[in-house]
């Protein structure tokens, strides 16, 4: 981001009150402080991440998560080398936890991060989702869900 001069614009969008959403390493980048030493997070949202905290690429996994505001339909996550909410702030809320407790996908304001891959699926409600936190057409919650393909 410093090497493209990307770290101001994005803070500026952030405090314009402009949508603005990390998955995987953009979650790192949006949280107020991450366990390793790099990179510098822009520290736009309320949040302390562990980078890679489920370990290798070899333990990338898949799992289906209830996630707030995307309706009944379990999302079917993608997770590669991802990391995870270790601290929530109190203006922060969380969308979608594990099975056991840790925060995969939080929102603060006009901010949304994810721990997973929602571009690995044919779902797109968190895409909708997103597009309406942007100002765009409110999301359908009632519209079954796209099947997602597995990966393998």
């Amino acid at each position: 981001m410093s090497l493209y001069g990307l770290r101001e614009p994005v803070a500026e969008m952030a405090a314009s009150g402009k949508a603005v959403w990390g998955t995987c390493a953009g979650m790192i980048m949006l949280a107020a402080e991450i366990t390793e030493q790099d990179p510098v997070p822009l520290g736009l949202m309320d949040v302390g991440v562990q980078r890679n905290a489920f370990g290798r690429q070899v333990d990338s996994f898949e799992q289906d998560l209830p996630i707030k505001g995307l309706g009944n339909a379990a999302y079917h996550a993608i997770f590669i080398r991802a990391p995870v909410i270790i601290r929530v702030g109190e203006d922060v809320d969380v969308l979608a936890a594990l099975p056991d407790g840790r925060p995969v996908a939080v929102q603060q304001d006009n901010l949304l991060a994810t721990s997973f891959h929602p571009e690995l699926t044919a779902d797109a409600r968190i895409h909708r989702y997103f597009v309406a936190l942007a100002g765009g057409p409110p999301l359908d919650t009632s519209a079954p869900p796209i099947e997602a393909p597995r990966v393998r």
